[in-house]
């Protein structure tokens, strides 16, 4: 999908159709299509003349992406938990593998990202109705992805609602192992979290939670991802992706300080 968006934005700011460039490279205008929109693998010799053909020049550019061509091919670990997946979190989950950067505003519950088995298992389940056989592999996607944070070095940043930590989920052990957690990760060189507290009132993320994916190191735009009951959306204009991130930063300038996070949190341990 990432790649198949940068191919469209240097397609249309050259000017090429679709037909065109499937000709150039023995293809259709569907093939161009398809790969536009993320629904194919890639080629890296089909990449790297498209490329070409768009103008650009730069050889470390037609590199990365031909590199990132051959990764298309190849299946995510994620894959192994099919079954317990809807094909759109499957799609999610290979975005979150790719970013390097991860911004995240949350108004229901703690992020996944950052969740105890507990509180995790809690929120799988309690969303399943009739109850999901395939929850326990979800929580194990989960557990996994939350390695990934860990070991990859991600840069993390949440900015939560206070409804979001206080909603009281798996009862007063699990919530306060899960508090705890969060006190641990504010020492995390990778990871930010702020708080949004209800005095804050209404403000710039009226519409709900959503997460910034962001790949400098591929040279590639941002993702917004928003997650629906029964789907998701992946937005990559160039408007939607201002507007997000200036709703991002206007919560965190309403929200606590980051160095307040920890009394915070200590403060809602106190009341459990």
């Amino acid at each position: 999908m990432l790649l198949g968006s940068e191919l469209r934005k240097y397609r249309d700011a050259r000017g090429v159709s679709r037909a065109d460039a499937g000709h150039h490279i023995r293809g259709s205008e569907s093939k161009i299509s398809r790969m536009e929109l993320g629904r194919v693998g890639f080629k890296r010799r089909d990449v790297e003349d498209l490329l070409r053909f768009y103008g650009v020049t730069d050889a470390s550019l037609i590199n990365t992406m031909g590199k990132i061509a051959e990764d298309t091919n190849k299946p995510g670990w994620w894959q192994e938990y099919g079954e317990a997946l809807p094909n759109w979190f499957q799609v999610y989950v290979g975005l979150e593998e790719a970013a390097t950067r991860i911004r995240v505003y949350e108004a229901q519950f703690v992020p996944g990202l950052l969740q105890t088995e507990c509180y995790a298992r809690n929120v799988i389940k309690g969303g399943s109705v009739p109850p999901d056989p395939k929850a326990e592999d979800r929580l194990k996607v989960r557990l996994r992805r939350q390695q990934h944070l860990e070991d990859s070095g991600v840069k993390f940043w949440a900015i939560l609602d206070e409804a979001a930590v206080r909603r009281p989920i798996g009862g007063k052990e699990c919530m306060q192992e899960q508090l705890e957690r969060l006190i641990e990760l504010c020492d995390r060189q990778n990871i930010t979290l702020q708080i949004v507290p209800f005095t804050a009132g209404a403000h710039a993320a009226e519409a709900g939670s959503f997460t910034i994916l962001r790949y400098p190191e591929f040279k590639l735009s941002d993702i917004i991802y928003l997650e629906q009951l029964t789907g998701s959306l992946c937005l990559d204009k160039r408007s939607d992706i201002d507007a997000y991130t200036m709703a991002m930063e206007r919560l965190s300038v309403i929200a606590r300080p980051p160095a307040e996070t920890k009394g915070i949190l200590r403060e809602m341990i106190e009341d459990l």
